[in-house]
């Protein structure tokens, strides 16, 4: 049945294929762009990440005007400046993010520093403050989960205060994300498997969730089939650049369906998780997404049952009596836990990870309640709920 109103945006050029970092100086000259910056890590330049982009320049006109490798695991207002700094003294027109979820983010809050000037960011956090369009702006990811390339939010820590500053404006958006299968080439099966739960979760909950479209279900169940069908033969052979370049495609398709339709309960209690134990993300996400389906079911089983037919394919699909799909998709997605645990130890349990305490996780589902993705989750949650999940989690 169609919705009777949503909304869907996605202005992101996607440049994808086994060459596509060669286009980027092509798309920096449309856009009038002569001396760009890298903002990126120690650990992609370490990889030598950056040897063929830099190779992609020699021939032409733009020149790499700075490459600022100094972004942390969680980046902060201090990177930001440090980074925005740096573009100024080197006379930069453009940023390139090579990187994961915190280069990208840090990225874009430096974008609005150069291009509002000054270096206070917190008049611009929470959504909608920028008054125009940024810089020139590319995304090049390096791990394929986050889907923060073509996603209009950025989130950056106020080490001072101690909290994480929300952005959130269409104009964070890149003129261009580039999807290339040599930037994910050296990602370790542990880190492969992590991101690709988290995109996972991104294309089930934009499914499954209340602000789920017809256009964000395109793109949400082309990204579970995707993941499903290339995760293990990169896990099996990681120089697998056709399955690799699969998981960075399904990582940005679901990144475009969760930023049109939002995300639920999982999201909720990932960022919760993750802000008192200071877990990764894609690790949070892969821990609660069976039992958080579990608990939905009952409001929003025929949606589930739709999706075993991208994560199992269609004879497991056709086999499968309508009334059980539903359960037969959560339990493909235990069954697919732990092969990632046989394989990658990827834990599979909160007291697998070894740094959650049962004391914490009072803590953990007051923050979980309190966070802005319950909103979407298609099932009303209360306290108890919550406890109860994360018992299950246990």
């Amino acid at each position: 049945m169609a919705k009777p109103y949503y909304e869907f945006f996605c202005p992101v050029k996607i440049i994808a294929g086994h060459a596509a970092l060669e286009h980027i100086p092509f798309e920096l000259n449309a856009l009038g762009s002569k001396r760009p910056m890298i903002i990126t890590d120690k650990g992609v330049r370490s990889n030598n990440l950056l040897a063929p982009l830099e190779a992609a320049f020699n021939a032409t006109d733009v020149v790499l005007a700075h490459i600022f490798d100094d972004v942390p695991p969680d980046s902060s207002l201090e990177t930001v400046r440090a980074a925005a700094a740096a573009y100024r003294e080197n006379n930069c027109d453009a940023i390139i993010a090579v990187g994961g979820g915190s280069v990208i983010d840090t990225s874009k809050a430096t974008n609005i520093l150069v291009t509002e000037g000054g270096d206070d960011l917190l008049k611009y956090s929470g959504a909608h403050n920028l008054p125009r369009p940024l810089k020139p702006f590319f995304v090049i990811p390096t791990t394929s989960g986050t889907g923060s390339e073509v996603t209009m939010v950025a989130v950056v820590s106020d080490n001072q205060r101690h909290v994480k500053l929300p952005f959130a404006s269409n104009y964070l958006m890149p003129h261009a994300a580039i999807l290339d299968p040599r930037m994910t080439q050296t990602l370790p099966p542990h880190l492969t498997a992590m991101t690709a739960m988290d995109a996972m979760t991104h294309a089930i909950e934009a499914y499954s969730c209340l602000a789920a479209n017809p256009m964000s279900d395109a793109y949400a169940t082309a990204a579970i089939k995707k993941i499903s069908e290339n995760l293990f033969a990169v896990l099996e052979n990681p120089n697998d650049s056709y399955a690799r370049l699969e998981l960075a495609q399904a990582s940005t398709m679901a990144g475009i369906a969760f930023s049109n339709s939002m995300v639920g309960l999982i999201h909720s209690l990932g960022h919760a998780l993750g802000a008192v134990a200071h877990l990764p993300h894609g690790l949070c996400m892969n821990l609660f997404l069976p039992y958080v389906l579990e608990y939905n079911k009952e409001v929003n089983g025929k949606r589930l049952a739709d999706l075993l037919l991208p994560l199992a394919g269609a004879d497991i699909y056709a086999q499968t009596p309508a009334a059980e799909r539903a359960d037969k998709t959560i339990n493909t997605l235990l069954t697919i836990r732990d092969q990632l645990h046989a394989l990658t130890k990827l834990p599979r349990s909160l007291s697998e990870t070894g740094k959650v305490s049962k004391a914490q996780l009072d803590d953990v589902a007051e923050k979980a309640l309190n966070d802005g993705s319950i909103i979407y989750n298609p099932k009303e949650t209360t306290l108890k709920d919550l406890k109860s999940i994360l018992e299950k989690a246990w």
